[in-house]
């Protein structure tokens, strides 16, 4: 299995049903195809979509329907599009259940590291600043290391995006957790030892002694199609 999916399906069972959630642009955004639409969860974009669904059939895009990255998005029904001042006031309101985030870097206090100057890494922070400081619950999705590094550090070297513990880290190696003792390991990823997590850490880890694997959602790709 992908690495990518993996965190998108572990991600996927931290909703719960009738949530208003916030997915990032990038890897957050595959979240949705392992959400039933059974659950009625709300996905907000930044840009001014409540009820965000699905990417659409080929040849059926709507040019005024697009995630806060660009792409194509369909609505589900119900759905509502607001200006985005309304947008930034559901998030800057603490109305947001959950915002899913990519990460560069997250350290020993659970700050957050996922912008950069611009023309560097990303083209800017977006509305990252705002969803870290809102949301109720931050849930960081990102892959465990980048060319060969870790992305799970002892204090970040890049800006942090905001100065509040995010809730949960989610890679394709571990389930995290930021505690006020420091970064507890809750899951391994399928077939991952914790040898394997530590060699890719460079944080420090408090390890209980049990370490369950984490469980993932089903495949609901087909049924998200339907929006």
């Amino acid at each position: 299995m992908h690495p990518e999916e993996v965190i998108q399906r572990r991600v996927a069972i931290e909703l719960k049903p009738g949530s208003l959630v916030n997915l990032g642009i990038g890897l957050p955004t595959g979240v949705s195809h392992y959400v039933s639409h059974a659950d009625n969860i709300l996905f907000q974009s930044e840009n001014g979509i409540v009820g965000m669904g699905s990417r659409p059939p080929e040849g059926m895009a709507d040019e005024d329907l697009t995630d806060a990255g660009g792409a194509f998005v369909m609505a589900v029904p119900g759905a509502a599009t607001v200006d985005s001042g309304m947008s930034f006031g559901l998030i800057r309101g603490g109305h947001l259940d959950v915002t899913v985030l990519g990460g560069l870097q997250v350290d020993e206090r659970g700050y957050l590291a996922n912008w950069m100057i611009p023309g560097r890494m990303v083209p800017g922070m977006g509305g990252a600043m705002d969803l870290v400081s809102g949301a109720r619950r931050v849930i960081v999705a990102m892959q465990h290391t980048a060319k060969g590094g870790p992305k799970i550090v002892p204090q970040c070297t890049l800006p942090i995006t905001a100065t509040r513990r995010v809730t949960l880290i989610v890679t394709e190696l571990a389930v995290i957790e930021p505690t006020d003792e420091g970064l507890v390991l809750r899951e391994r990823g399928p077939g991952v030892t914790i040898p394997t997590i530590l060699d890719g850490t460079s944080a420090h880890l408090i390890i209980p002694d049990v370490v369950p694997e984490m469980k993932l959602a089903a495949v609901l790709a087909a049924e998200s199609q339907v929006a």
